[in-house]
């Protein structure tokens, strides 16, 4: 089932090999079990705690500036496959600050909050760039950039897989119609959401080569000139990045032990 096919992201074991911290949904004992009745909607929603999210990354003199959410009071952690760990603690309104060393590569991070000891994983992988973005890179499904409001539409991400799946991300106008277009031929409709955001899946796969591809709506359009390439097997470690045209390319392990690719654009890079 190709990147298209796994919008719905269900979780799954991270392989032994993977140092990285699992990518998904709190942990739970006995997650593949069948019930004998669900819960109550009231015992559901009290037992359900929200994963620590990014909101902002802000370039200072210490270094890299990372601030999100998590529960009241939690420690949050940041963990590398390199071992590099990071540690904050919310405030009561859920707010949290992490200081990241510079670097002259990018860093794939598994994000994580620990509240009476109980640990709840991000939905996804904590990208930083040495160029001062981050983004949260999700198995199946388009990266989630950190970034601000959009007046018009704005590629941020391109994500796809081994069989060419892909998905497209931004900012556009919040709650207007967007029009994706592959080489002046329309292959994917939907809107943004509340917050401008966006995150559409391609209605074709991508084989390996270039290709235009162009984000229209409300405000007018964005392009980015995309060289897809094969995904293979990564050579060393749970994932890789090198710089693209317009950004930068991470080629990265999922859970399921798929190779999924996240190009990542900036401004100027």
């Amino acid at each position: 089932m190709n990147l298209v096919g796994r919008m719905l992201w269900t979780p799954v074991i991270l392989a032994g090999a993977l140092a990285l911290n699992a990518c998904g949904r709190e942990e739970r004992t006995a997650a593949w079990s069948t019930p004998a009745a669900p819960p109550a909607p009231d015992a559901a929603e009290a037992a359900y705690t929200a994963p620590p999210s990014v909101s902002a990354i802000e370039s200072t003199a210490a270094g890299l500036r990372l601030s999100g959410k998590a529960a009241s009071g939690a420690r949050v952690r940041l963990g590398a496959p390199t071992g590099e760990t990071l540690f904050a603690t919310a405030d009561g309104e859920g707010r949290w600050t992490i200081i990241a060393p510079r670097s002259e590569e990018p860093r794939l991070f598994g994000l994580s909050m620990t509240q009476n000891d109980r640990t709840v994983q991000a939905e996804g992988y904590v990208l930083i760039t040495p160029t001062g973005a981050a983004a949260m890179l999700r198995a199946g499904a388009g990266a989630d950039v950190v970034a601000g409001a959009g007046a018009r539409p704005r590629i941020l991400a391109v994500d796809y897989d081994q069989e060419g799946g892909a998905v497209i991300s931004g900012l556009a106008v919040a709650d207007t119609p967007l029009e994706l277009r592959v080489d002046g031929v329309t292959r994917g409709q939907g809107e943004a959401d509340a917050k401008g955001r966006f995150s559409l899946p391609l209605s074709r796969p991508l084989e390996p080569g270039s290709y235009e591809i162009v984000a229209a709506g409300q405000g007018g359009e964005d392009s980015v000139r995309l060289a897809v390439a094969a995904v293979g097997p990564l050579q060393s470690g749970p994932f890789q990045g090198e710089r693209a045209p317009r950004g930068w390319r991470i080629d990265w392990m999922t859970p399921a032990g798929g190779v999924q690719t996240t190009v990542v654009m900036e401004d100027g890079a």
